[in-house]
């Protein structure tokens, strides 16, 4: 297994195992008994990271003197934490889950700087990245979400994800390595354990080398994206003229390029046209000039042989509306980003200026309006409702700046972010989060 993992590194480009220094994330469970031992065996340069989230008593003082004792076995430097978990997640607002994501995370990246190391390693292997692709599939994704997890993303590095669960078990045994277990693995409170006890294993009934073949899914649906993504800049290159605010594309090519909806839709992604009306929009090539298609700021035209897009005038209810899948908001001088990740990785911002949410639970489009007397959330860290009139008074908003404030509504009514103060505890992330939608004010 050694050199198929020394193979996996320098194809995927992790790191300069010569070099490079690395923090290892480990929790004394199996996979990250292996990366550790792995990685020692190969001669690199690494130090043991160990997060103790308080949350398992004595189990879990166990597997940090089981660490402590492997980075003395190992002879690297050994970092450890002992989080207040609960009281992070309560003060936030958010799952104990996702607190200890957050907490690890933020944690590893403060080591790594501080340390000056050059990245943060985790065991993720093939049936961790089988089940991340599974579940965005269940929750319905794009040709992203078919990635399952990546090799490497940013300073974070899996050189494991190319090992199925058996080689590390086999890997185990033949080393005699030993390892500590984590009872909540078993615990099908959580959907990602469903899956994996439930569904996963009828379905390598039907496919033994289920694991392998979604990594090669995965392998070949990023390929086939970054075909798609070079594909459209060319034919954007062909097809696209801007002047002043308006943008012009012509017909006769688009009609000429391979599956030109889907192309299409890549070209007006930034408009905020949705896949649906994109198909009426070349349903439309053959009929009469005139036709028009709105998002929720732009207008496109069909004018004979191309398409006319310009940015819409404010709505007679001065609101503006974000598309599933719309990456950015213009309204009334206040500027939105969003983006679409998984719940994996994810650390929360500690800003007021940032609203992180569980993105299966918000129904869209997401709509942004001034807000008005009656309004009403559930403030994430409080119970209960509370007036969005009396939340400004507690808040301490002059009364002359009250009316600037705005609100991020779901499509069935229900406030999801007062914008700049507090996102709503309907919308917060869980342990059963997948995917996050994170909206920024720029």
């Amino acid at each position: 297994m050694l050199e198929r993992v020394r193979q996996f590194i320098a194809e995927q480009e992790l790191f300069a195992p010569t070099t490079d220094y690395l923090l290892v994330a480990v929790s004394g469970g199996m996979d990250s008994v292996v990366l550790a031992d792995v990685l020692h065996r190969l001669e690199v340069k690494f130090a043991i990271a160990h997060c103790h989230f308080g949350l398992r008593g004595e189990e879990a003082d166990a597997d940090e003197e089981f660490v402590r004792k492997l980075a003395k076995k190992y002879e690297v430097p050994y970092f450890a934490e002992f989080f207040q978990t609960k009281e992070f997640a309560a003060q936030e607002g958010i799952s104990t889950q996702m607190a200890a994501r957050t907490l690890r995370y933020a944690w590893f990246e403060r080591i790594r700087q501080t340390q000056q190391l050059d990245y943060i390693a985790t065991a993720h292997h093939q049936r961790d990245a089988a089940e991340t692709m599974l579940l965005n599939l269940t929750h319905g994704t794009g040709l992203a979400g078919l990635h399952g997890i990546k090799a490497k993303n940013g300073r974070i590095i899996r050189p494991l994800l190319g090992m199925g669960k058996e080689d590390l078990y086999d890997y185990l045994v033949e080393n005699r390595l030993i390892w500590r277990e984590d009872a909540s693995n078993d615990s099908t409170l959580y959907q990602r354990n469903r899956l994996r006890h439930d569904v996963l294993p009828v379905l390598r009934d039907i496919n033994p080398n289920l694991d392998q073949t979604l990594q090669i899914t995965a392998e070949r649906v990023g390929g086939a994206e970054e075909i798609l993504r070079r594909y459209v800049e060319d034919t954007q290159t062909q097809v696209r003229r801007d002047e002043a605010e308006v943008v012009y594309l012509n017909i006769p090519t688009l009609q000429r390029t391979a599956a030109t909806t889907l192309v299409l839709h890549e070209l007006l992604k930034p408009f905020g046209f949705s896949y649906l009306v994109v198909k009426d929009i070349v349903a439309a090539f053959q009929g009469e000039s005139g036709r028009r298609f709105e998002s929720p700021t732009h207008l496109l035209v069909k004018d004979r042989e191309q398409l006319v897009i310009k940015p819409r005038s404010l709505t007679k209810f001065g609101t503006y509306q974000l598309q599933a899948g719309q990456t950015e908001l213009k309204a009334e001088g206040l500027n939105l980003r969003a983006e679409l990740s998984e719940a994996s990785d994810q650390e929360i911002p500690r800003s007021k200026q940032v609203a992180t949410m569980d993105a299966d639970k918000l129904s869209f489009p997401l709509t942004v309006r001034r807000w008005q007397e009656g309004d009403w959330f559930m403030p994430i860290g409080m119970k209960g409702k509370k007036k969005l009139s009396d939340f400004l008074i507690d808040q301490k908003v002059p009364l002359n700046l009250k009316d600037d404030v705005r609100v991020l509504v779901t499509a069935d009514q229900k406030i999801a972010w007062v914008i700049g103060f507090r996102p709503d505890d309907r919308f917060k992330i869980t342990e059963d989060t997948q995917r996050v939608l994170t909206v920024r004010r720029m």
